[in-house]
């Protein structure tokens, strides 16, 4: 039996909530609410993801470990934050794809 790998588990959880698609972005796949704007990126070079949340979300889960941080410019200022994917469990992924998908889709 073959494990999924973490880019596959992050695309399928990504794609699971309603009215979402993905996209190219750059050297990234995006993750976005139909008409609305992206909330999560994925970058399969680096294991890693990055996810739009609130500044409130964007603190409790970088208190999670230095796994998750802030993207480290103007763009982490603004809630963008990055996940090494292969340092996180699925439900913590999970948990912040849906905080990320809320917090684009109210707007």
């Amino acid at each position: 039996m073959q494990i999924p790998s973490k880019h596959l588990v992050f695309k399928e959880l990504a794609l699971s909530f309603p009215n979402t698609e993905q996209a190219p972005h750059f050297d990234r796949t995006a993750f976005k609410v139909i008409g609305k704007r992206i909330f999560a990126t994925l970058h399969h070079a680096t294991d890693s993801a990055n996810l739009k949340l609130s500044p409130e979300d964007q603190k409790a889960f970088c208190e999670l470990g230095d796994h998750i941080y802030a993207v480290p410019n103007k763009w982490g200022t603004q809630g963008w934050t990055t996940f090494e994917l292969g340092n996180c469990a699925e439900e913590v992924v999970k948990s912040a794809l849906e905080s990320a998908y809320l917090q684009v889709g109210k707007k």
